[in-house]
């Protein structure tokens, strides 16, 4: 099993893109099932989740192909409605089949999808919406089965948490129904925009994406189209992060800074210096960073939740005492036990943890714990002195692109060790799209 192992105390300092965005990429792939023809999808991450969701649409009965960051879907030959058990535990976001298929195929076949552990993810906002749609739904085999016979009808949804997968398969379902669907409480994340964009190009009908309330008018069918993934924000702001925990200086290139606004806050609370300029961001970081007050995870615009583990990796070489709060997903502060390692100061309790800044992190063989927890295991590395291994980053893999590579690039001594050996990287071969 494949490991990173890093040599810390290096500023990072450079220049580099960010890769296009896991979750909303994910969405998007889901939503060729509804197409009746070709699309192409550019700026597609390499990483494990992306594989997982191609082999759900091979599956299904679509042509894949893959040319480097683009992928190639036809779906004309989709003939399959469900999803084996197998292939829906390689994923969190799985679940996200369910608008695409029921749409597609009028009935679905799906079990509990699998990914990280970072708290409980109810499919119930998913199911009540689908049976708004006049699908019917039976859970009573281990699997859930939803049923539309006589087709979907548009319906008015009121969502009682503004869930990013919720109003994704709402959208899906929606556009190839009868009728018009109002989406109230919708989820205002840029990947939303980016899944509602690329429908859009394929002749729907979506109104209001990005905003509280989504309109979307059913249309007949859909038609094959080119679309470019948004940048990753969250990939953006962790590699910010990486450099201000560092003592560095980076610029980010062909990224949107409005979708990271929610974390130039806290970074510039901490000391550092960031300039937007169109479609560049750059961060200088300071000798040492200062505390930040607080931090609460919410949904978008709120500071995301995806960011929580790489800040609260921040706050532990920050001067003074910070306070996080997580108030999105009840299980995820899990990677606090890996930190402690690094001999961080964190007290937690429920949704709230406490983090008095150390002057100095020690080495430490850790396991990642999840995909955002992982890579801030990797952030704590870097930040130490001496050797540092991450194990089971299986989970890294699922979000970041060959993330030694870019730390690398940028001046980090981080080699992936496969098979008991390193493999060695040479930042002069690097190429970063």
């Amino acid at each position: 099993m494949d490991k990173i192992v890093i040599n810390g105390k290096r500023r990072l300092s450079g220049e580099i893109s960010v890769q296009g965005a896991k979750n909303s990429v994910l969405p998007i792939l889901v939503a060729t099932l509804l197409v009746n023809g070709v699309s192409v999808i550019h700026n597609c991450p390499c990483l494990s989740d992306v594989d997982a969701t191609v082999k759900i649409l091979e599956y299904l009965g679509c042509t894949v192909k893959r040319e480097g960051h683009t992928v190639i879907i036809d779906s004309s030959d989709v003939n399959r409605f469900d999803v084996p058990d197998n292939l829906m535990r390689e994923m969190r976001s799985s679940i996200v089949f369910l608008g695409g298929i029921l749409g597609r195929m009028g009935k679905a076949e799906l079990s509990a999808p699998g990914g990280c552990e970072i708290g409980l993810r109810p499919i119930d906002l998913h199911l009540t919406a689908m049976e708004q749609f006049g699908a019917t739904i039976d859970s009573s085999g281990g699997a859930v089965l939803c049923n539309a016979s006589e087709g979907l009808h548009g319906a008015h949804i009121n969502l009682s948490f503004p869930s990013v997968g919720a109003t994704e398969n709402i959208i899906l379902a929606a556009v190839l129904a009868e009728g018009t669907t109002t989406i109230t409480n919708a989820a205002r994340e840029p990947e939303i925009c980016d899944l509602a964009d690329f429908l859009n190009r394929c002749g729907a009908k979506i109104h209001g994406a990005g905003d509280g309330t989504v309109t979307v008018e059913g249309v007949k069918k859909l038609h094959g189209t080119e679309h470019t993934v948004i940048p990753d924000r969250i990939v953006a702001s962790t590699y910010m992060i990486a450099a201000a925990m560092t003592g560095g200086r980076l610029c980010l290139k062909d990224v949107i800074p409005s979708h990271i606004g929610p974390v130039f806050s806290p970074l510039r609370e901490a000391g550092c210096d960031i300039t937007v300029s169109g479609r560049w961001i750059c961060l200088e970081a300071p000798r040492r960073l200062r505390r930040i007050k607080m931090i609460r995870t919410m949904p978008y615009p709120g500071f995301p939740t995806d960011v929580q583990a790489q800040i609260m990796a921040l706050t532990t070489v920050a001067e003074g005492t910070s306070v996080i709060v997580e108030n999105i997903f009840e299980s995820r502060f899990k990677h606090i036990g890996e930190f402690l390692r690094f001999g961080a100061k964190i007290s937690a309790e429920g949704r709230m943890a406490v983090v008095e800044g150390v002057k100095e992190l020690h080495p430490a063989f850790v396991k990642a714990t999840d995909l955002r927890g992982g890579i801030a295991m990797v952030l704590e590395g870097l930040c130490a002195e001496g050797e540092t291994t991450v194990s089971d980053i299986y989970h890294i893999d699922r979000g970041y692109e060959e993330p030694e590579n870019v730390f690398s690039f940028l001046g980090a001594d981080v080699k992936r060790m496969t098979d008991n050996e390193r493999k060695e990287v040479k930042p002069e071969e690097i190429i970063l799209s």
